[in-house]
């Protein structure tokens, strides 16, 4: 009797032992289970609900614009794409570990999963033919086509949780905005203004209508020549025309700093009487700008922080 309760007694302990394990390794799973629940958001993209990491940190931003946006909410993007070899002055340093993937119609599936991102953010007139392949890569989110950059930004910073950073965003750049165009008024006043881009042979002037040419003259307040055509987003011309359009101020600059057939109309340029008797020439007010670091100008908060503080050291050096 005496060894049937003692085995009995041995076998209810086993039993209470496995129970116990039973319910540890269960606990276990819930703790497993709600972590990874936790490291997950759902977000909307134009393809429904996503599920995307909650804390992504290697973020592919695809198009030109979108890796600008990023970094403007924080997040330095592993991958992008390059229209130039080099990048903005202004991307230099903080892109200076970030994979150049060039620049074409289908992006580069093989370096894009090289790079092993956990996150793909795209806007859709871009990307939406490659969702398949690149969703294969990691979560994609596509986001809509926006006439403005603010919405666009607004839609990144929702997908990352950080749209209280995007709207800071906007607000500083519009303090500065503001504040820049005070400073130009009494640097410059109601003397007139041309932006003006060299191309291989010919020359393309940007008026208000058009997201650069709108950044000069409407957000810097700075005066378009009188001449211009009100609907025109630009016009191109020849250095014959050039004395039609004659400013008091030239902002210029190369179209691509590469290439020989720009350097070319540049220098035919400058060396032309025509050049040499425009008033902004005569003054001493012509302003050249780097091509590559206005890229963006007019779609991004970084290009226009840039541009903003070029086109005050340029005036006020000046004026000086």
């Amino acid at each position: 009797m005496r060894q049937i309760r003692t085995g009995m007694a041995f076998s209810m302990a086993i039993v209470l032992v496995l129970v116990m394990a039973a319910c540890s390794n269960n606990n276990g799973q819930a703790k497993v289970a709600a972590t990874a629940e936790a490291d997950i958001r759902v977000v909307n993209s134009e393809k429904g609900e996503i599920k995307i990491p909650a804390n992504p940190t290697k973020v592919v931003g695809l198009s030109v614009v979108y890796p600008e946006f990023l970094l403007a909410l924080g997040v330095t993007p592993i991958a992008v794409q390059n229209y130039h070899e080099d990048f903005p002055a202004y991307l230099q340093e903080p892109f200076k570990d970030t994979l150049k993937m060039g620049i074409a119609e289908t992006p580069n599936f093989e370096m894009i999963l090289a790079s092993e991102p956990d996150l793909i953010l795209a806007p859709v007139w871009w990307s939406g033919k490659d969702y398949d392949q690149l969703s294969e890569i990691a979560p994609t989110v596509l986001l809509p086509q926006r006439d403005d950059w603010r919405d666009e930004l607004k839609d990144i910073g929702e997908v990352l949780g950080k749209k209280d950073i995007a709207e800071k965003v906007i607000q500083e750049l519009a303090a500065q905005e503001a504040e820049a165009k005070q400073k130009l008024d009494e640097l410059v006043g109601n003397e007139t203004v041309m932006y003006m881009m060299v191309m291989p042979n010919s020359l393309i002037l940007y008026g208000d209508q058009i997201d650069r040419g709108k950044f000069i003259h409407t957000t810097l307040g700075l005066e378009m020549i009188p001449n211009f055509p009100d609907k025109d987003l630009s016009l191109s011309i020849s250095l014959e025309k050039l004395p039609e359009y004659n400013p008091d101020h030239l902002i210029i600059q190369l179209n691509n700093e590469d290439s020989a057939e720009v350097k070319q109309t540049y220098e035919d340029m400058l060396d032309s009487p025509l050049w040499k008797n425009m008033n902004a020439v005569k003054k001493n007010q012509v302003y050249t700008m780097a091509g590559k670091d206005w890229f963006n100008l007019g779609m991004s908060p970084l290009a226009n922080r840039y541009a903003i503080d070029s086109v005050l050291q340029a005036f006020e050096g000046n004026s000086e």
